[in-house]
């Protein structure tokens, strides 16, 4: 009898239906929730908009100097893509670089290692006294937050060879660049993907936090200019247009 309830629910079209655009109906539910509590309760637009007039700004509102969507993503994303390809490339070759003498990687492991720990907002007044404000300051801020993760965790991906099969492959007269492509490299390559999906969210975090502080442009900046004015709907609308960023990634 049971099996049959089971059974005639997962053939049931609106149930499918439902569990199919599960994350789509809670969202919708929470800004329900959202909307009504805020008119309910009268909220002050000052403190907290209602997702629809963070909607009406996006779509809506007449863009200006300050908030041209097409030109702010376009600055945010600009951003990302490049500073993340940056890290992508130079993450992966200086741990290649690395893994090919091991008294330099236990010389620079150590230094990567402390530089990770810092936090990277702090770095960017020096940023700014060094580079100035804009795109390459950006760029440099995501490289920074996610470099040494790229670089710590492909470094653990080519170490996590086995001891015993690098000493039989080399017992076999392999040469270090065939240990490398045949054994190291597919070794490292969960390793490299894992990083290169945890850099992504990493450089989008850099680059916002950099327009937060050193940008005339950009989602960040928005959220920061509009803060000046407690105007709430384009700051609200900002984190909606980059969780839909970061949900496409």
């Amino acid at each position: 009898m049971a099996t049959k309830k089971i059974k005639e629910k997962s053939t049931n079209p609106i149930i499918n239906f439902i569990d199919k655009y599960q994350t789509v109906f809670s969202l919708l539910l929470f800004f329900l929730v959202w909307e009504i509590l805020v008119r309910a309760f009268n909220i002050s637009e000052a403190f907290l908009c209602t997702p629809s007039s963070a909607l009406k700004h996006l779509f809506f509102k007449q863009p200006d100097a300050n908030y041209h969507w097409g030109v702010n993503v376009t600055a945010t994303m600009k951003e990302f893509v490049l500073g993340f390809l940056i890290t992508a490339v130079v993450g992966v070759l200086i741990s290649v670089t690395l893994i090919w003498s091991k008294t330099l990687q236990k010389m620079i492991m150590p230094i990567f290692v402390f530089f990770q720990s810092m936090p990277n907002i702090a770095i960017i007044p020096i940023l700014l006294i060094w580079i100035g404000y804009g795109l390459k300051t950006n760029i440099l801020i995501a490289f920074i937050a996610s470099f040494f993760p790229m670089v710590v965790n492909t470094m653990a991906g080519l170490n996590s060879v086995d001891q015993d099969l690098l000493d039989l492959v080399r017992y076999l007269k392999a040469s270090k660049l065939q240990v490398f492509l045949k054994i190291r490299l597919p070794m490292a390559l969960p390793y490299i993907f894992s990083s290169l999906k945890i850099c992504t969210s990493l450089s989008v975090m850099g680059v916002i936090v950099g327009e937060l502080y050193a940008s005339d442009k950009g989602l960040g900046y928005v959220i920061a200019n509009s803060q000046k004015y407690m105007d709430t709907p384009p700051m609200f609308a900002s984190l909606i247009v980059m969780s839909m960023l970061a949900w496409g990634m």
